[in-house]
């Protein structure tokens, strides 16, 4: 497996940074910019935001831990794996497993990072942390904030993927953690 490679484009500084709106979920602030080499300034809108993760929960029998829950974003419902907003000072791992839990009622003992992705570069500056909870069991009722309404559905592995694939599933962030599952399955039978 390759993991390195050697980034050859110049980067842009930053010679000033202001902070447009805060919001309860981000900061919205504007960058100016100067790439150096040609003396080219510009400015750029960047959203501040705390990580966020992604849980790829299995139950002993190989189902898959879903939620639906309506996104406001889409003005839709959608069908989602366990997620959430670390806290200040909270370990994506503990963000990860108290989302499970607040969201299914499920936990697990068996937990592997996944990895972790750029949340979308072009304009954040947060990262999605993967993880996979195996042989998850249900413990406990949901315990959901005051604006989440949240169903839970297991589905077999394979179904799963399908709507994935047909973008029944179709959350980016989601997508990315269901690869960085596939790629440590395929890893991991090599």
């Amino acid at each position: 497996m390759h993991t390195d490679f050697t980034f050859t484009i110049e980067s842009w500084n930053t010679e000033q940074e202001r902070t447009l709106q805060v919001t309860k979920i981000f900061e919205l602030v504007q960058r100016d910019m100067i790439l150096a080499s040609e003396l080219h300034r510009a400015s750029f809108s960047v959203l501040k935001a705390p990580d966020w993760i992604n849980v790829m929960a299995l139950t002993k029998d190989q189902m898959v831990i879903l939620v639906e829950q309506y996104r406001y974003g889409l003005q839709a419902p959608t069908l989602e794996l366990a997620g959430g907003v670390c806290d200040p000072g909270e370990h994506p791992l503990e963000t990860s497993k108290r989302e499970l839990l607040e969201e299914t009622g499920f936990i697990s003992k068996e937990w592997i990072s996944l990895g972790k992705v750029s949340s979308n570069p072009a304009m954040q500056d947060n990262y999605t942390h993967s993880f996979l909870a195996l042989n998850c069991e249900k413990v406990a009722e949901q315990k959901l904030d005051g604006n989440e309404r949240i169903q839970v559905h297991l589905l077999p592995i394979e179904q799963f993927l399908d709507f994935v694939q047909s973008g029944v599933i179709d959350h980016s962030l989601v997508a990315a953690t269901t690869a960085k599952y596939l790629l440590y399955t395929r890893h991991k039978h090599l």
